[in-house]
């Protein structure tokens, strides 16, 4: 079905969406990660959207949503949680699977710990919730939580979304580039260019040490809850390696498993595999 393209007015912030499939029928909501937006899931919305309704929210400050003042909004991993309950609740969907991916991992786990009754199910694709999952790549981060006037660490972090950094996280690991299109990075970029969007990005690296301090209340919800769970990850990611999947099996038991030779952004080399996994699960999982 047809993917529409939609704006609404949340908590004072004009947030893009990206909509399709028959609202009737089981609803995914997929969140993207960093540096990216919902761009990252036109192809996995198009495969799902004959089956599924799928909502594809961009978080103030990426894509196409509006990026607000710092000075006048908090860019915390608290408050883009508050905004996309704020949008579910808008559009009147009060059940639905989360499709967590890198920073809508944190996003999606502060949605279903505070709504537990409305989480159908979990799709977790290099994302984490475990300590496990955070190696080498973190190493400037931590020092950047230790200390945020650490310039060292901030010019690392800074290369992380320039144009070089942004085509690594899209290609490295990647068995076979030349199936990576290279209008990936080129969307980031552009939003990445708003005046004082790299400022934001900074905040957003110091504010993920509150997600770290949230994982024991996460592995709760899993033991307590146990959500159907799907993990398709690309196991060769530096940025959330595969350590970081295997660590969901210590609290999860409904959980499917699924590694795949390839880096960060998984759906680029194996969307229609993903897909079908994701059609198959939900489709056994969620009854509507």
């Amino acid at each position: 079905m047809k993917t529409t393209y939609n704006t609404r007015k949340i908590n004072g912030v004009e947030i893009f969406y990206r909509e399709a499939g028959d609202k009737n029928k089981p609803t995914l909501v997929l969140l993207h990660g960093y540096p990216t937006s919902s761009h990252m899931y036109r192809n996995l919305i198009k495969d799902l959207s004959d089956k599924y309704h799928l909502i594809a929210p961009d978080y103030p400050g990426y894509g196409r949503s509006e990026q607000p003042p710092m000075a006048e909004f908090a860019y915390t991993f608290a408050n883009l949680a508050d905004i996309v309950t704020a949008l579910l609740a808008e559009l009147n969907i009060n059940k639905y699977s989360l499709y967590l991916m890198d920073y809508g991992a944190p996003i999606g786990f502060r949605i279903a710990v505070a709504n537990p009754e409305k989480v159908e199910s979990l799709i977790i694709q290099n994302g984490c919730a475990y300590e496990e999952g955070l190696e080498a790549f973190w190493d400037p981060i931590k020092a950047y939580w230790h200390d945020v006037n650490d310039k060292e660490a901030e010019a690392t972090l800074k290369t992380f979304h320039d144009a070089n950094g942004l085509k690594w996280q899209y290609t490295h690991s990647v068995p076979d580039i030349s199936l990576i299109s290279p209008d990936n990075w080129e969307i980031d970029l552009r939003h990445l260019e708003r005046p004082e969007n790299g400022d934001i990005q900074l905040a957003m690296f110091y504010d993920y040490r509150t997600n770290v301090e949230l994982y024991p209340k996460w592995q709760q919800y899993f033991r307590d809850y146990q959500p159907e769970t799907l993990i398709v990850y690309g196991k060769n990611d530096y940025i959330f390696p595969g350590s970081g999947a295997e660590a969901f099996k210590k609290d999860l038991k409904n959980i499917e498993f699924h590694l795949f030779e390839t880096g960060h952004f998984a759906l680029e080399s194996y969307g229609e595999e993903i897909a079908a996994l994701i059609s198959d699960f939900l489709a056994r999982k969620v009854v509507k």
